[in-house]
């Protein structure tokens, strides 16, 4: 069987950090999926992509607590658990060393779309409803015809 090269094992270990990041990951589970022991694994990853992988991991991790800050009612707590991390402390410290405020302080600034335009709900759903054949299975013979009549 022919190996692959040394960079498509990193992205293997990225790839798997950016689908598990909810889970505890370590070190050596990463480094197994790149086919390294974990020193030269932190090292090829570090020289790839910039950061070692505990740092990809946290930088993912705060990324998806600043989706759902933005997008979600959820407390801060149950926030920093969905995204894998333990301790709303350490969570606190390492989103405002990355975005510059709190969680608290980052909702506030970015309140959800619905809260910023007064919009009545009729119109959202509306505007949302699925458009086409999906409450009719049949065709729509207008416009097929004007297509089987213009050729």
């Amino acid at each position: 069987m022919a190996s692959l090269p040394p960079d498509r094992h990193l992205l293997r270990a990225k790839d798997l950090i950016d689908a598990r990041y909810r889970e505890p990951l370590d070190v050596p589970a990463l480094a197994r999926a790149a086919h390294a022991s974990p020193a030269h694994f932190i090292r090829r990853f570090r020289r790839a992509f910039g950061e070692t992988p505990h740092q990809y991991l946290l930088t993912r991790r705060l990324e998806r607590a600043a989706a759902l800050l933005r997008t979600t009612d959820h407390t801060v707590t149950r926030i920093c658990l969905e995204v894998g991390l333990t301790s709303v402390g350490s969570f606190t410290s390492s989103f405002k060393r990355a975005y510059g405020v709190t969680p608290t302080a980052y909702r506030a600034a970015h309140p959800p779309a619905a809260r910023r335009a007064p919009v009545p709900t009729c119109v959202v759903m509306a505007w949302t409803r699925p458009q086409g054949r999906a409450a009719s299975e049949k065709p729509r013979r207008a416009g097929a015809a004007s297509v089987v009549g213009d050729r």
